[in-house]
């Protein structure tokens, strides 16, 4: 059969079977039990750690340099001008979130952070009786990295999700600059908001701060506060907080905040174009692709090994893995 000769001494069949179940599983042990039950196949944590960072590495590795060609070609996508384009709506929300490394950085944390993006359109969504939507295709990309190598993994799943066949774009994110300057410099048509549940947690931090946790008086300030918002009533909402403050780490001064994003909270005119202003599925999203696999208890992880993990987890969940993992395993001889 030949199986001397290759890598780790299994098929590329076991192989595949491997990395799935060590992506898939709480831990590499886990992994190598489920894969012994399934197909009565005894391979060892540690190889199961082996294969699975190995065909990881190369998902990453194609993707990456996938996503600097759709970056260095941008002016070749079709972003809404053909008549082939559809009505809808593409949805195209990221963030970031912590994962436990090995290696410190200059300030001695372990802690990386690995950006997700989430990208579908209003085609792929079923909606439920009491409002809220199933979205059942969606595809997802992460990278532990800086925004600049990012935003080309962000393009590349909002391509497959559809981007320059919808004629709309809206980009839902946390405020934070990286996602601005990111959404203007690739998605330059897009409708950008900020997610009103981020907002609102915002508000209610600061009123908390604003009226020294006193319930009765920060819980309704931040009710009119947040009702302003809502009504397109800006300037009145502004008018509540002071020209200047010094606050504590970790309040936000909501005057700064609004005003970075006084463009993206138009929520009367989003409501009425049925958008969405929240980012759940991107919290979603980090749960799925990180915390459920990368952020059990205990776990520390070398970047390029997390790295492998997220792509393939990215993969299983955008039903990828046929299409671009299988094909990764010609590469090896």
């Amino acid at each position: 059969m030949g199986i001397a000769e290759l890598p780790h001494k299994m098929t590329k069949g076991l192989m595949l079977e491997a990395a799935y179940y060590g992506q898939n599983q709480s831990s590499f042990s886990d992994a190598s039990e489920m894969l012994k039950k399934a197909l009565h196949m005894d391979v060892n944590k540690e190889t199961m750690r082996e294969v699975t960072e190995e065909i990881g590495h190369m998902a990453f590795e194609t993707d990456a340099k996938k996503a600097a060609h759709m970056l260095e070609n941008m002016h070749e996508i079709n972003t809404g001008t053909a008549n082939k384009v559809k009505k809808g709506v593409l949805y195209i929300m990221t963030d970031g979130a912590a994962v436990n490394t090995r290696i410190k950085d200059e300030n001695g944390s372990t802690w990386r952070e690995n950006k997700t993006v989430i990208a579908f359109t209003d085609k792929d969504l079923i909606k439920r009786r009491d409002g809220s939507h199933i979205i059942i295709r969606k595809e997802y990309a992460a990278f532990i990295g800086s925004a600049e190598k990012f935003k080309g993994h962000v393009l590349n799943a909002a391509i497959n999700a559809g981007y320059g066949k919808t004629q709309e774009v809206v980009i839902v994110g946390d405020g934070a600059a990286w996602i601005r300057n990111m959404g203007k410099e690739i998605f330059p048509e897009a409708v950008q908001i900020l997610d009103l549940y981020h907002l609102k947690e915002n508000i209610y931090t600061y009123a908390k701060h604003k009226f020294s946790y006193n319930e009765k008086e920060y819980v309704p300030w931040a009710e009119i506060f947040i009702d302003k918002i809502e009504k397109g009533k800006t300037e009145e909402a502004l008018a509540l907080l002071p020209e200047e403050e010094k606050l504590p780490a970790g309040v936000v001064n909501l005057r700064t905040y609004i005003n970075n994003n006084i463009d993206k909270i138009d929520y009367p005119k989003y409501k009425e174009k049925e958008y969405f202003v929240g980012s759940g599925a991107i919290e979603s999203a980090n749960k799925v692709i990180l915390q459920r696999r990368l952020k059990q208890a205990g776990m520390r992880w070398n970047v390029p090994q997390a790295q492998s993990v997220l792509s393939l987890r990215a993969k299983v969940e955008s039903s990828r893995w046929n299409s671009d993992v299988e094909p990764v395993l010609k590469k090896i001889a």
